[in-house]
């Protein structure tokens, strides 16, 4: 089973939940595909960690078999390249590596050459495997990280916790399609409401089965309530605001295994989502 841990903004609980679902799981695989800002591993604490090297392909122009044709320059729909005084120019950080402009070229002058964009490390904590990838500073697309990350993740343990970006851009499409359900983490205010919505459009987009987890409760709030209802979408569990919890995660600890309460609630709620998948 692929479980998908995402939230429409960033400080929702959305690593905490992942962490805590892995926990519960016992056996399974964490991957964390928030390669812009990856904190999962603070709180597992993997060992016997091996790394490796993500790479893109990018295009290298040999200017004296190049005849100024301009085929390369009108192919590439996404503009990484331009025919400058004369010579071939590529923009590294919008180049999608399609292989499109050396398919095209008549005269060959188009080769690919491999460029370092992030890394993929992979270790153990107890019973679980711990997938973290990383994208190097200044890099533009996450996406060719995560899909490294997801294959080295997903390699059929029972299950996998896939901790994804926040938001609902190419990222997060990328690490939710690989799922088999989507656990959206929703704090109970206005803006939280807010962009949770986003991601249900989004998960719908892909037709992901997706349940709710209402993090952070301190009181009801009844718009977000009222949207679960109406969208049809169920409340897989509602985690109450406190304080332990906060010192917890604060201090890197996996609640799991040091509140009980938690225990119960990650318990439950990974036998919900394993109902929910397999009814």
């Amino acid at each position: 089973m692929k479980v998908a841990v995402l939230s429409g903004k960033g400080g929702t609980g959305k690593t905490f939940v992942s962490v805590n679902l892995a926990a519960a799981a016992h056996n399974a695989t964490y991957i964390d595909c928030d390669v812009e800002e990856p904190n999962g591993n603070l709180f597992l604490k993997p060992k016997n960690v091996t790394e490796t090297t993500v790479y893109t392909l990018l295009p290298d122009f040999h200017e004296d078999q190049c005849n100024g044709c301009r085929k390369c320059v009108d192919f590439c729909h996404f503009n990484a390249l331009a025919f400058i005084r004369g010579k071939p120019k590529v923009f590294a950080e919008i180049c999608h590596s399609c292989g499109g402009c050396r398919l095209v070229c008549p005269t060959g002058a188009v080769t690919e050459r491999k460029r370092p964009i992030g890394r993929v490390a992979c270790g153990t904590y107890g019973e679980l495997r711990v997938v973290t990838g990383v994208l190097n500073l200044g890099e533009a697309s996450a996406v060719p990280v995560i899909r490294a990350a997801l294959a080295d993740g997903l390699t059929g343990e029972k299950h996998s916790m896939i901790d994804c970006p926040p938001g609902s851009g190419c990222p997060v499409l990328e690490s939710v399609s690989a799922s088999d359900y989507s656990v959206l983490v929703a704090e109970p205010t206005a803006f939280g409401l807010h962009n949770l919505q986003m991601v249900v459009d989004m998960v719908r987009l892909l037709q992901k089965p997706c349940g709710i987890v209402i993090n952070k409760l301190d009181a009801p709030y009844e718009p977000l309530e009222d949207f679960c209802r109406q969208s049809g979408i169920p409340v897989l569990c509602r985690i109450p605001y406190r304080e332990t919890l906060a010192r917890l995660n604060a201090a890197a600890q996996i609640a799991y295994e040091q509140d009980e309460s938690c225990r119960v609630f990650f318990d439950a709620l990974l036998k919900r989502i394993e109902t929910e998948v397999n009814p």
